[in-house]
This record gives structure tokens, C-alpha cells and sequence, in this order.
């Protein structure tokens, strides 16, 4: 391939609201352009990224006994009202009438239309285990799009499903499916954890995802130096609280004007801040018809974990209760609520560590105003305990090894949904005793273009991208220094054929630009080895470059395709040893 002949379009300087290492290095290198926010067109180089990274996905999903399908990316509504998400997924759903006024969506992902087509496909056990896939672009109505194509409106993904007719045949593709994202990361050169996740409006109750640390993630990963990894949202760590053995002493009501935060209440009422119950409320949407109130009691400055409570409490949806629902349950605004006094109406939950406390300072649901002395069961009642707390840094994991956090980036994520969707949507097949079950699902997906992101936030420098080869766009970028010598331009258009018949992918700098630019772009975008045509070109001598430690060697013509062949052994060893 010709570079004159190529759309790379590179740039001196990132755009102004480029965050991300990624984002500024992929619109530098002509990666990516900017269609609108959140909508990114990619460009040639992406693209071969793209088509390598599908490749790797189609090579393994084949091993793992997967087939490939395509879904449309249109979708008619009723299915998802039917299932329940066309509410409940909330403002990132796209939704739209066609011209006779009928509702559809742009597919964010396809639970409800593959389970529609096995259900109408598939009606006995002996047609299961079934495993289908599609790569294919998902829509998303992002509020804050950010960080390039990371957190895009559209983008590409892998979504797999798994369909069985027991909890063997589930557990079996799901361990296939496992080990094949295993493989596929490794292949791609990622450093990944394997966490445990919530499975958030996808349903089901077990999960795993696979998350790329970085400096620049949308979750937060708590890990240990043992064996433990888990999104924050499911992340837990060692109970240490103690019994508190004062003696209860007498409720009084104290004046608190202004303190609406835990710090500014301990400062006022002038006691420890981890003497304070932090009161949080909430509506949970319990079915169509219920929306249950339930308030949530903390220790001190701990942080309301909501995917745990929210699993606790089984509920559809959860929202803090604005300013209306806590006058109208509790006579009071945020900042000022608690639980002494709460009526039966509201359900009353508390995290583990409010169960050692004794004499708690809590809000007195009176604007300005709080209670010090309160107790359990004389004062207040708590209907349920429960681990409902975001852990912290330091904290004792279930390995026994201290909490450390890490930004990380959602590439891949695992779901055992059994028969969430099935049982709404009615596909059920024949088991081997004539009887009719629900069948049992599992969901499989990867994010195909924020793999690229994932890649570059770990592997770029302050010159350019780095490209693990096993998905650079070429693996050999041929510079002749001065393209109007013919020598040098004979010499690399001999190198290419060599090359290519090899089995590389090459790409000449052919342009007639001063070799400052070229070495610069070449930086840019990062092919894995640079093969420099200069001065000892009529002495049968080229420079070879490698891109990820700038090292460099002096090689003769005749050696270089070895030389490749070497240079490109050792870095993907490399990058597997990394990944690992």
C-alpha cells in the first residue's frame, strides 16, 4: 500500500477537548474523525485495526463453537415492551416512529431478538446448546459523550447468546465462552482483569467482566496483589466493625443550622464523623404498579453502594427521592432526614457496620435541626442489615491481601441471564421428558471499537500509537528518506514485493515530504516495525526501527525479511508475556 494513495490525515495538535491518551493520539494519527458528538467516522487505519480485531474474535468464537449471524439494527419496540426495557433502559435507548406511527428503537444490544428467533426456530432440547454471535454497531443516546470513541452514540460490538435447556448445558458454553475471551485478549496483547461485575439492566444474577486498566476508565476496578478483582459495584472487603459498649444515653434534638453534609453536621453537633448515621432516600420501583420508599442508613462518609442495594431490595429501578417525595414521607429535605420517627410505609435498610453503633447522631427529619443519643430498636428500627457500602482503598479483600484501586475499561462482560428473558418472551422448548421449560440464556459481549482505546491507552507514548502487531494496521512501514531518488524508492519497492510475499501487510511512504515529517507520522500511527531507505541504500544498508523501545539496527537487504521475521516473533512473545 501507497501512503499517497491512503487517507491518513495526520494532525501537529490533538483537539482542545480530547481528554483521553487515545482519543488526543487516534485524531492525531488519522485514525478517527469527528462526525458529531459521540459519532466518530473511522478512517482507513481504524479500520484494518477493526477488521483484525474481528478477525481474532471470528477465529476464536469458531473454536468455542459460536456462529455467526446478523441481527438488524432497526428494531420494532413491542418486543422491548414486552421484556420490560423499553422503560426501564432508561434515556440511552434511541427511539423512533417509523411513517404510520409505529414505535422502534436503535438496538443498544439483542436479547429480545435473538430470544424471539429461537423461540420461534427451536422447539426441542436436542437442537441445545446453541451459541449464536454478531458483530454489528449498537446505538446509545450517551448523555456525555467522552473520551473519542470510548464513550460513543454508536460503536461496534460483539454481542453473543447462548441458549440450553438445563443448567448443565449453560454452565458448559458459558466456561467456552470464558476461556475463548481469554484467548482473544491475549491475541489483541491487553493487559485485562477478569472482575466480578453487576449485570445491570441486562439481567441475570452471575457475571464477569473483563476490564482493561488504564488511566483514563469509566469503572473502577478493586483488585489485590492475590486473586481478587471486582468492578466497584460488587466489590467487598473483610467486616471489621466492633461493638460499640457505651451506654445508651438520652435522644436530645440539637439545633444544626446550615449543616447539610456528614462534616458539616459533625462540626456543628462537634463529634466524630463517623459517629454520624448518613441518611440517603430513595424510590425503588418495585413492578408497574409499586414504588416502594426505602431509606438507606450509613456510617459516617461510607458511600451508598446502589447496585447492592438494588439487588438486596430486587427492585426494577432505582432513584434517590427528590425534594417532594422526603417532605411528603419524611417533613423534611435532604440533609436533614433519619430514622427516628419513619412511619411503616418506609422500608428501613442499614449497612453492617450501623448494626455496632450506639448513640448515633442522625437527622430529626426537621429541616436545620438532628438528633445525637439515637439507638436502635429504642429509637428507630432498621428492617434489614447488609453489606451496602462501596469499600475503600486498604481495606481487607475476601483473598486476605490489602484493596487497591484502579481506572479501568469495560472490554468484554459475561452474564449467566438462565431464563430472564425467556420466560417473558414465552421461548421454551421440549426437555428429554416430554415436558415444557423455559430455556436458559447466556449473554456474551465485547466492545470491538473501544478495543482500540483500550490498546492505545496502554500502549501509547508522548510521539504516537503503539500497535501490539497481531492488529497494527501493517506490520512493516517502509521510509525511502528521499522519495525523488530513484535508488532509494528501487530499493524500497524491492523491499516491499520481498515483504508481501513474506506474508506482511506494508505500507510505503511513497510522498514526497521531508523525512522529519515522515519519521514524525511514522511515530503517529505506530506500525510495529519502521524499515528506513537513506544514505547506505547504494551500499545495500537499511535502518530497521522498532516503534515500542526505538531501538535500532543497521541490516543488509538481503536480511531484512529475517530480520522481520525475528523482531516481530520477539514482540508479540512480548506482548503475550504483558498480557498474562
Amino acid at each position: 500500500m501507497q501512503q499517497s494513495k491512503i487517507l491518513i490525515p495526520t494532525k501537529k495538535e490533538a483537539p482542545s477537548d480530547a481528554e483521553a491518551l487515545s482519543h488526543k493520539m487516534m485524531v492525531r494519527a488519522g485514525y478517527i474523525y469527528q462526525v458529531s458528538a459521540g459519532v466518530w467516522a473511522y478512517l482507513p487505519m481504524a479500520y484494518r485495526v477493526i477488521r483484525k480485531v474481528e478477525n481474532i474474535i471470528r477465529q476464536e468464537m469458531e473454536k468455542a463453537g459460536a456462529v455467526e449471524m446478523m441481527m438488524p439494527a432497526l428494531l420494532p419496540a413491542d418486543l422491548w415492551k414486552e421484556s420490560g426495557r423499553y422503560e426501564s433502559y432508561g434515556d440511552n435507548l434511541f427511539k423512533l416512529k417509523d411513517r404510520r406511527d409505529r414505535d422502534f428503537i436503535m438496538g443498544p444490544t439483542h436479547e429480545e431478538t435473538f430470544t424471539e428467533v429461537i423461540r420461534d426456530s427451536i422447539k426441542s432440547y436436542k437442537k441445545l446448546p446453541l451459541v449464536v454471535y454478531q458483530l454489528q454497531d449498537k446505538f446509545r443516546d450517551e448523555d456525555r459523550p467522552r473520551y473519542g470513541i470510548l464513550r460513543g452514540k454508536e460503536f461496534e460490538m460483539l454481542d453473543g447468546y447462548s441458549f440450553s435447556a438445563d443448567q448443565a448445558g449453560l454452565d458448559q458454553v458459558y466456561d467456552l465462552q470464558a476461556r475463548a475471551y481469554r484467548n482473544i485478549f491475549d491475541r489483541i496483547g491487553l493487559d485485562y482483569k477478569v472482575i466480578l461485575a453487576d449485570s445491570g439492566t441486562m439481567g441475570g444474577k452471575n457475571s464477569q467482566e473483563f476490564s482493561a486498566p488504564a488511566e483514563v476508565g469509566e469503572d473502577i476496578i478493586a483488585y489485590t496483589d492475590g486473586d481478587y478483582a471486582a468492578n466497584l459495584e460488587k466489590a467487598t472487603s473483610k467486616f471489621t466493625g466492633v461493638q460499640q459498649t457505651a451506654e445508651p444515653e438520652k435522644l436530645e434534638k440539637k439545633p444544626t443550622p446550615g449543616a447539610h453534609s456528614v462534616d458539616e453536621a459533625a462540626e456543628s453537633l462537634g463529634i466524630d464523623s463517623n459517629q454520624i448515621i448518613k441518611t440517603m432516600f430513595y424510590m425503588a420501583k418495585m413492578s408497574e404498579e409499586e414504588t416502594q420508599p426505602v431509606l438507606v442508613l450509613m456510617r459516617g462518609n461510607d458511600e451508598v453502594n446502589e447496585a447492592k442495594l438494588k439487588d438486596e431490595l430486587g427492585c426494577e429501578e432505582l432513584e434517590l427521592a427528590d425534594e417532594e417525595d422526603a417532605v411528603k414521607y419524611l417533613g423534611a429535605h435532604p440533609g436533614s432526614l433519619g430514622p427516628v420517627g419513619v412511619g411503616e410505609d418506609v422500608k428501613i435498610y442499614a449497612d453492617n457496620y450501623v448494626k455496632v453503633m450506639v448513640n448515633m447522631a442522625c437527622g430529626a427529619n426537621d429541616d436545620g435541626h438532628h438528633y445525637i443519643n439515637a439507638n436502635i430498636d429504642r429509637d428507630f428500627r432498621v428492617d434489614q442489615f447488609g453489606d451496602f457500602r462501596n469499600v475503600k482503598e486498604g481495606e481487607i479483600a475476601p483473598d486476605g491481601h490489602p484493596i487497591k484501586f484502579t481506572p479501568g475499561i469495560e472490554i468484554g462482560h459475561i452474564f449467566k441471564l438462565g431464563t430472564h428473558y425467556s420466560k417473558k418472551l414465552g421461548a421454551q422448548v421440549l426437555d428429554n421428558n416430554g415436558r415444557l421449560v423455559d430455556v436458559i440464556m447466556g449473554s456474551y459481549g465485547i466492545g470491538v471499537s473501544r478495543l482500540l482505546s483500550a490498546v492505545a491507552e496502554q500502549t501509547a507514548d508522548d510521539n504516537g500509537l503503539v500497535w501490539p502487531d497481531s492488529i497494527a494496521p501493517f506490520d512493516v512501514h517502509v521510509i525511502p528518506v528521499n522519495a525523488k531518488k530513484a535508488d532509494q524508492m528501487e530499493m524500497a519497492n524491492e523491499l516491499t514485493v520481498a515483504l508481501e510475499k513474506a506474508g506482511y501487510d506494508v505500507l510505503v511512504d511513497d510522498r514526497k515530504e521531508r523525512a522529519g515529517v515522515k519519521f514524525a507520522d511514522s511515530d503517529l500511527i505506530g506500525i510495529p516495525i519502521r524499515i528506513t531507505v537513506g544514505k547506505k541504500a547504494s551500499d545495500g544498508i537499511v535502518e530497521v526501527k522498532i516503534r515500542k523501545t526505538g531501538e535500532t539496527v543497521e541490516v543488509k537487504t538481503e536480511e531484512v525479511v529475517n530480520t522481520v521475521a525475528i523482531l516481530l516473533k520477539q514482540l508479540s512473545g512480548q506482548d503475550d508475556a504483558e498480557a498474562k
